[in-house]
C-alpha cells in the first residue's frame, strides 16, 4: 500500500515557483529521505502532504485520502514535527501528554513517559528552561508518542547530540518495522544515507533523483590508491576509461573510480601492482552534482 502519493503535484506563490511536477509514492513500512537545500521546496511539500497548502496544481494524497479535502480525517493518523518548531513556554512533558492525550482521545502519559526515558527528558521542567537540543526532543516526543502510521519530520536532528541522534535512528527502525511510514526531510547527506531505505533528491522545486541508497552508491565514486612494484611500471602502464587518475608519483597513483569496482579487481590482476585501496563509494560529490545548475554541468 503506498501511504503518500502525488502526481505532478505543483504549489506557486504568484509569479514565484514553490515545487513543480513533484511525483512521488512512497509505500507502507519505508523510511523516505527527502534531501535538498534550504529553499529547495521540501517545507513546501511537507505543507502539501499535510493539507496545510491547497495545491496550484497536481494531485497529492495520503492514506489513499485528499491531502487538502481529506486533511482533519489524515491527520488523526500522522505525527508532524516541524523545521521551525516553536512551544508554549509553560508546557512541559506532563502538560504536553496532558494536552495530547485530550486532543487524541488517548491515554498517552505512560507511553509519553517511556520515550521522555529515552529521550531523557526531565518530566516537569518547562520550555522556557530548556536547551534547544531539550526543545527538539519535546517536539519528538508529541510527534511520536502515538506512534502514527505515518512521521513527518522536517530536519528532526536539529540541535540533537549524537547519542540522541542514535536514538531517534533506533526509534525510527522500531516504527518501520511495525509497518509505519517514516518521511525524513533534510539537507544533511549523512543521516539521510544512514537511516533511508531510499530517498527523493529536490531541487530547485523539482525532483531531479528518487532512487534507493543502494542504486546511487552503484553510481557514486570511489577513490582508489594503486601501488605498482618499481617506479618503471608505474610510468609505462596507461590507466583504463573507467579509471581516472588524480595524482600520479613514479610508483603510486591516486585515482577515482568510476565504473564497478569488479572491472578494476580484473585489470589489477592482469597488471603488477602491489597494493590496492578502494574507498567507499562518495555520495557527497554525487548529491553536489545533482544540486549544480544545469548550465554548470559539463
Amino acid at each position: 500500500m503506498s501511504v503518500i502519493t502525488t502526481s505532478h503535484l505543483s504549489k506557486r506563490y504568484g509569479r514565484r515557483v514553490g515545487i513543480d511536477d513533484v511525483s512521488l509514492e512512497i509505500p507502507e513500512g519505508e523510511i523516505f529521505g527527502f534531501l535538498g537545500p534550504n529553499g529547495a521546496g521540501k517545507t513546501t511539500t511537507i505543507r502539501l502532504l499535510l493539507g496545510f497548502l491547497r495545491p496550484t496544481g497536481g494531485r497529492v494524497s495520503v492514506f489513499d485520502q485528499d491531502a487538502w479535502r481529506d486533511s482533519s480525517r489524515i491527520k488523526r493518523d500522522v505525527g508532524y514535527l516541524p523545521g521551525d518548531l516553536r512551544l508554549y513556554s509553560w508546557m512541559s512533558v506532563v502538560t504536553a501528554l496532558s494536552i495530547l492525550s485530550r486532543v487524541r482521545g488517548m491515554n498517552l502519559v505512560q507511553p509519553g513517559m517511556d520515550l521522555a526515558d529515552r529521550f531523557r527528558l526531565e518530566m516537569n521542567l518547562p520550555v522556557r528552561k530548556m536547551s534547544r537540543g531539550t526543545r527538539q526532543k519535546l517536539g519528538l516526543l508529541m510527534a511520536m508518542v502515538h506512534r502514527p502510521r505515518l512521521l513527518i519530520l522536517d530536519e528532526p536532528t536539529s540541535g540533537l547530540d549524537p547519542l540522541m541522534r542514535q536514538e531517534l535512528a533506533a526509534l525510527l527502525r522500531e516504527l518501520a518495522a511495525e509497518g509505519r511510514t517514516v518521511f525524513f526531510s533534510s539537507h544533511t547527506l549523512s543521516e539521510v544515507e544512514q537511516l533511508c531505505d531510499r530517498v527523493a533528491i529536490v531541487r530547485e522545486g523539482r525532483i531531479v533523483a528518487d532512487e534507493t541508497l543502494d542504486s546511487l552508491r552503484s553510481r557514486a565514486r570511489r577513490v582508489v590508491t594503486l601501488v605498482f612494484e618499481d617506479a618503471e611500471t608505474g610510468k609505462r602502464v596507461e590507466p583504463p576509461d573507467f579509471l581516472s587518475v588524480t595524482e600520479r608519483s613514479e610508483d603510486r597513483w591516486l585515482c577515482e573510480l568510476t565504473g564497478p569496482a569488479p572491472s578494476l579487481i580484473r585489470w589489477v590482476a592482469d597488471h603488477p601492482i602491489a597494493d590496492v585501496t578502494i574507498g567507499q563509494p562518495d555520495l557527497e560529490h554525487l548529491f553536489r552534482e545533482f544540486y549544480r545548475p544545469s548550465e554548470e554541468k559539463t
